[in-house]
């Protein structure tokens, strides 16, 4: 598991989470498809993780 990585998924979902509220507020949808975008790229990043996280478990039970 990196711990670095997984930070920058998190920031990453907060940076949409953002970018998705602006473009609520000032009706652009550029903003919110972007910052929807950008949520779903973070919860990838978070599936890579937990796949890592998964396959270091199974070779460490090996």
């Amino acid at each position: 598991m990196s711990i670095e990585d997984r930070a920058k998924a998190v920031a990453k979902n907060i940076e949409g989470k953002v970018q998705e509220a602006v473009g609520n507020v000032t009706g652009d949808p550029k903003d919110l498809a972007e910052g929807q975008a950008k949520q779903n790229q973070a919860a990838a990043m978070h599936t890579v993780e937990d796949m890592k996280d998964h396959a270091k478990r199974l070779i460490d039970h090996a």
